[in-house]
C-alpha cells in the first residue's frame, strides 16, 4: 500500500463523484477507480459500495476515512516542514476574495515588487474559503474574524462600504422607484447584502451576481443601487454615493498556518500584506459622507 492511494481515497470521499475526483487529481476517472480497487485489495476491505447512482462509503470506509484525514494532515505537516524555508526564494500562495485580489492587492504588490523579489507570488482570488490545513494556500486575507481552529490570525484593519448608483440613474429615478443590485443566494449571508436588503425595504432587485466586480459594473452602467466598498467605487467617477446610515465596516484578517509561519519567505509576504493594508487605511475605510 502506498500513500498516494490513500490520498486518492480521501479526494474521492470529499468529491463524492469519480468524475469530480478525477478532475481534482487531473487523471482519468478510470485511474481513480483502479487505484481504489488496488487499495481495497491491499487492505482486504471494501471501502465503497458501487451503486448505480454513485459510490457510497461502507461502514469500514467511514472509519478509515477519519484515519486517512489524519494521515493527510501529517503528510502535509511533513511537506511544510521539509520545504526549503531558509531562503527568500520559492513560491508563496496568497488567497483572497476575488475583487480584493485583483483590484486591491495585485496593484499594491506590483508597486513593492522589489521587496519580495525573487519570490514567486501566487495570488488566488476565490469566493470560497481556502483550506490552509490542506496547503491550498500559505496565507489568506479574509473578511471577518476567521473561525478555523489551529490557525494563527492577525487583524489588519477595516473596509467600509457605501451605497452607490450612477448619477444619471439617481436623476431619472426617485427613491421610491429605485431598484437594487446585489449578491445572489450563494452570498445572501454577507453582511453587506443583509444591509442592502434592509435598506431596500421590499423594493425590487434588478440584478444579482456572485462577484463584486459584476455588481460594480452593473452600477456603473446604470442598472440600480449597489452596496460597494469605498476603495472600489472611488475608482469610478460617475458613481454617486447616497447619504445613508453607514454599514458597520468589515474587518480584514490575515490567516496563516503555524507550520509555515516559520518560513522567512512566508513571513515576508505576510508582513508586506500587513503593510499594504496599513498604508491604505484611507483608501479602504472612509467615514460616512
Amino acid at each position: 500500500m502506498n500513500w498516494d492511494d490513500v490520498r486518492i481515497f480521501v479526494t474521492l470521499v470529499r468529491a463524492e463523484s469519480l468524475s469530480v475526483a478525477a478532475r481534482m487529481l487531473r487523471v482519468e476517472h478510470s485511474t481513480v477507480a483502479r487505484r481504489i480497487d488496488g487499495l481495497e485489495k491491499a487492505l482486504g476491505l471494501r471501502l465503497f459500495d458501487r451503486l448505480p447512482r454513485g459510490w457510497q462509503l461502507t461502514a469500514e470506509g467511514e472509519q478509515l476515512f477519519v484515519r486517512a484525514e489524519q494521515m493527510e494532515e501529517k503528510a502535509n505537516e511533513f511537506l511544510r516542514e521539509a520545504a526549503d524555508g531558509g531562503r527568500l526564494s520559492g513560491a508563496v500562495r496568497v488567497s483572497a476574495p476575488p475583487t480584493l485580489s485583483s483590484a486591491f492587492l495585485a496593484p499594491k504588490f506590483a508597486s513593492v515588487q522589489e521587496k519580495w523579489f525573487p519570490i514567486t507570488l501566487e495570488l488566488v482570488g476565490e469566493t470560497r474559503v481556502a483550506s490552509l490545513n490542506r496547503r491550498e494556500a500559505d496565507l489568506a486575507l479574509r473578511l471577518g474574524r476567521p473561525q478555523d481552529p489551529g490557525l494563527a490570525a492577525r487583524r489588519l484593519g477595516t473596509m467600509s462600504y457605501g451605497l452607490f448608483a450612477h448619477h444619471s440613474y439617481l436623476e431619472r429615478h426617485p427613491p421610491q422607484n429605485w431598484r437594487f443590485i446585489g449578491y445572489d443566494d450563494s452570498l445572501h449571508h454577507a453582511p453587506e447584502q443583509q444591509w442592502l436588503e434592509k435598506f431596500a425595504a421590499g423594493r425590487a432587485f434588478a440584478f444579482r451576481s456572485n462577484t463584486l466586480s459584476s455588481l460594480c459594473e452593473a452600477a456603473r452602467h446604470g442598472l440600480g443601487v449597489a452596496a460597494l466598498p469605498h476603495f472600489l467605487a472611488s475608482t469610478i467617477p460617475d458613481l454617486a454615493e447616497l447619504t445613508v446610515e453607514p454599514m458597520e465596516a468589515r474587518e480584514l484578517w490575515l490567516v496563516i498556518h503555524p507550520d509555515v509561519r516559520r518560513s522567512p519567505r512566508v513571513r515576508l509576504i505576510a508582513d508586506i500584506v500587513a503593510d499594504i493594508v496599513a498604508s491604505s487605511e484611507q483608501e479602504l475605510f472612509r467615514t460616512a459622507i
